[in-house]
């Protein structure tokens, strides 16, 4: 039988499917080209899809689409078709059309007039060139029709042939009209790993500043983006551009932990949330302030608590991870113990790769333990239907941890009567 793998037949795909042969698009840029002549070019991918295509590198997650139509004929023309409209950005000059398989960005042609560091006044076009001008690198100025022809004013293909993040044009300028270009850009040079000029990097730190007009919420996108990167465990061996994070990202003391985590990283998924821990987790609470500056979500505040709260359970008890495993894996859910037991190797130096070996092998192999008792139960014997279940079960589950997961009916049933009312 042949054994064919699940990332050959993705291969395959790319090389004779690409993305632009799909139906669905084909409908979108034809309702684009209707009323023009074959002469007239309507509509082009760009962008990161383009990037991604040519790279063969990652997914194609998003699509973008440049048009010399305005915004008015764009929402005219997919009226009644399957499409959801909405306008996205309308006063820059983007509809997003959604289906049940894509989410499309469709932005008419323009020229940037004035800018301010966060927004811009534009003036909408006709000219491919000069819309090309506007943005912010290379790589990301590379247009494909939907017959798969490449239209490249910026010569992006060479610099993404050579893994090479340049601005377009003047660095200072590029970074003026939008100071978030200095993160998009210390994302892109980690993703492809290149060398950065001299004359960017004093753009960039001139430019500093003008972070502080950028929203939060604007930032924490692209840190996360930065956080997700495979290239960023390694960031320590770029000293550019771990002086560039530094300097975005003055709360990120502990870069040298990244070493440590390097060493194990092929063990574990590191996903963003545990880079966070290894990253600001310290004596000073670091995390807590974190989190307040960029008001990070709930459910990441909650996470870098649990892990700071859990080191210093481990930090006062040798048992952790070991007599009181299973009671930690009930409590916290062996995949939380699993980063955890990362954490606390590469915070803690004096361990030794051994010992996060063997806590680990002692992590996979332990079992959660399920409660053997629910509200059926009580109500079988003798309780009524109503809060009091919630808090006897509590009662039952806390006597049962205690005992080492273990409980007999008698003790369940005393616990009952003594808790019933």
């Amino acid at each position: 039988m042949l054994n064919i793998s699940f990332n050959f037949i993705k291969k395959i795909k790319k090389n004779f499917f690409p993305f632009y042969k799909n139906k669905e698009l084909k409908f979108v840029f034809n309702k684009l080209q209707e009323g023009f002549s074959n002469d007239t070019i309507a509509a082009r991918f760009v962008g990161g899809c383009v990037r991604k295509h040519l790279s063969k590198k990652d997914e194609i997650d998003d699509i973008d689409i440049a048009t010399i139509l305005s915004t008015e004929e764009i929402k005219e023309k997919f009226k009644d078709t399957s499409f959801k409209i909405i306008e996205t950005g309308i006063t820059h000059g983007t509809i997003t059309l959604i289906s049940k398989k894509f989410k499309l960005e469709i932005t008419t042609l323009r020229r940037d007039i004035e800018t301010d560091g966060r927004h811009a006044e534009v003036k909408y076009i006709d000219d491919w060139q000069i819309d090309s001008e506007r943005r912010d690198f290379t790589i990301n100025a590379i247009y494909l029709d939907i017959n798969g022809k490449v239209f490249d004013p910026q010569m992006g293909t060479v610099d993404l042939k050579n893994n090479n993040v340049k601005f377009i044009g003047d660095p200072q300028k590029r970074i003026e009209e939008d100071y978030l270009r200095i993160i998009r850009f210390l994302r892109f040079k980690i993703m492809y790993d290149s060398k950065v000029e001299l004359s960017t990097i004093n753009a960039i730190k001139q430019n500093l500043d003008g972070i502080k007009k950028i929203s939060k919420e604007r930032i924490l996108i692209e840190l996360y983006k930065i956080l997700d990167l495979k290239n960023f465990i390694n960031l320590n061996e770029n000293i550019c551009l771990k002086e560039i994070f530094s300097l975005i990202f003055p709360e990120f003391e502990n870069l040298k932990r990244l070493e440590r985590l390097a060493k194990i990283c092929d063990y574990a998924q590191v996903n963003k949330e545990l880079l966070l821990a290894v990253l600001l987790i310290d004596k000073k609470n670091n995390q807590e302030y974190f989190a307040h500056k960029y008001n990070v979500s709930n459910n990441i505040k909650e996470n870098l608590h649990i892990f700071a709260k859990n080191l210093i359970l481990i930090k006062a008890n040798k048992d952790f991870f070991k007599k009181d495993l299973k009671k930690n894996i009930y409590l916290n859910d062996k995949n939380h113990l699993i980063n955890l037991n990362i954490l606390n190797f590469v915070i803690n130096e004096k361990l030794k790769f051994k010992d996060f070996s063997e806590t680990l092998k002692r992590i996979l192999q332990s079992k959660k333990q399920k409660l053997p008792v629910d509200g059926k139960y009580l109500m079988d014997n003798g309780m009524k239907q109503g809060s009091q279940i919630g808090r006897v079960l509590k009662k039952i589950e806390e006597e049962w941890i205690k005992n080492n997961f273990k409980i007999s009916d008698d003790q369940m049933k005393e616990i009952i009567r003594l808790h019933s009312n």
